[in-house]
């Protein structure tokens, strides 16, 4: 009898053998800067879902006292007079002294006078997610009645960093949803139009086209600007959202109904119809798998451009509103000269923005490399 040869025994490598997710996440893992950037775009959606928790003060809680407070250092080691030394995370306070001649209010360090700040101590109450009532923060002050501010307060005194935390909660989710509801118009509607053909292909394409020829960015101005005013911020979140999802749609329609074409005559999908399969499985089992791996490229890379037009669109008033906090309604605070000159710290939320989109467009750009696994050179 001759012995049967076990394929894993020979000199291929496993990557022969497996699967096609596997190898798609064979060749993502490879991609540096696409890992790079899972690790980041995990981390802010964590400080989205965890806002309340990690921000120190209420974003809307202001201190007249603290006008355009600067940003304070943390120092981890504290030394006495004496020579010894303690470890633990502390600020050193700043005083407000205002010029005799230019009345301009300017902050100097005063070395007696030290914050101490503490891991999970107890601050202002708040409700995580709305539900569950909690005391503890990640960082606070060990003394309740002093506040320090790592990167600077606004014009009312607020904590620039506990509203930078929250708008990242906003301006992140507006992308996962803007794209969600894109993602299906573009699915249905390109798929619609790319399998069944004829007029049903022409009248989809001609409302894509239309679509397109908008020049979109007044196309975003001119709705959000019919938004009545007196709407409630979650009715104005969620109708800047699918006006986003509206003008995004087009692109990806236009790709699946390209691929559609290319795969409805291919032997599988003839099978499928031979077999007595409807045109809805057909589409929906046999097709669309097919297109996940691209599918999700297109996601990770719409994301970025869902973040920048919320982002813009509210920096110029015609987006989300205050008392909602995002990105761009804070960066619409930083918009004057004076800011630039005295308080730069109210940029944060732009480095924010730069940040998330970049590792979004790694990530992005990491899954369309790897959405080819039986490509000969991927990254």
């Amino acid at each position: 009898m001759t012995a049967e040869i076990d394929p894993r025994a020979s000199s291929q490598s496993p990557e022969d053998f497996a699967s096609q997710w596997r190898l798609i996440w064979i060749a993502f893992r490879r991609h540096r800067l696409a890992m790079t950037g899972v690790v980041i775009v995990m981390l802010f959606y964590f400080v989205g879902a965890f806002a309340e928790f990690l921000a120190p003060y209420d974003p809307n809680s202001s201190s007249s006292k603290d006008i355009y407070h600067p940003p304070q250092m943390v120092h981890f080691v504290d030394y006495e007079e004496d020579g010894s030394w303690s470890f633990g995370p502390y600020v050193t306070g700043l005083k407000s002294e205002r010029d005799p001649f230019t009345l301009q209010t300017t902050y100097v360090e005063d070395p007696d006078k030290k914050i101490y700040l503490e891991f999970f101590g107890k601050g202002e109450p708040y409700e995580l997610w709305g539900l569950i009532p909690m005391e503890h923060h990640f960082l606070t002050t060990e003394d309740p009645s002093q506040r320090f501010f790592l990167i600077g307060a606004d014009r009312l005194g607020r904590d620039m960093l506990s509203r930078t935390i929250y708008g990242t909660r906003v301006s992140m989710s507006i992308g996962l949803i803007g794209v969600s509801l894109s993602l299906l118009l573009g699915l249905v509607l390109g798929g619609v139009s790319g399998y069944w053909g004829g007029r049903v292909d022409m009248v989809i394409q001609r409302v894509v086209e239309l679509v397109i020829s908008l020049p979109t960015i007044p196309i975003w101005l001119g709705l959000s600007a019919a938004l009545p005013q007196d709407w409630s911020p979650i009715t104005r979140y969620f109708a800047i959202t699918i006006i986003l999802s509206l003008v995004a749609w087009t692109e990806l329609a236009r790709v699946v109904r390209g691929r559609f074409l290319a795969l409805r005559t291919e032997d599988f999908v003839t099978a499928a119809r031979l077999d007595g399969c409807r045109p809805r499985r057909v589409i929906f089992r046999h097709i669309m798998p097919s297109l996940v791996s691209h599918i999700i490229a297109s996601v990770t890379l719409a994301v970025p451009v869902m973040i920048i037009a919320e982002t813009s669109l509210s920096f110029l008033g015609l987006g989300l509103t205050p008392p909602t906090i995002s990105w761009g309604v804070l960066l619409k605070e930083a918009q004057n000269v004076r800011t630039m000159a005295q308080a730069p710290w109210l940029f944060a939320p732009g480095a924010a923005v730069c940040v998330a989109v970049l590792a979004l467009n790694f990530l992005g750009d990491g899954l369309r490399d790897a959405a080819d696994p039986y490509a000969q050179d991927n990254h």
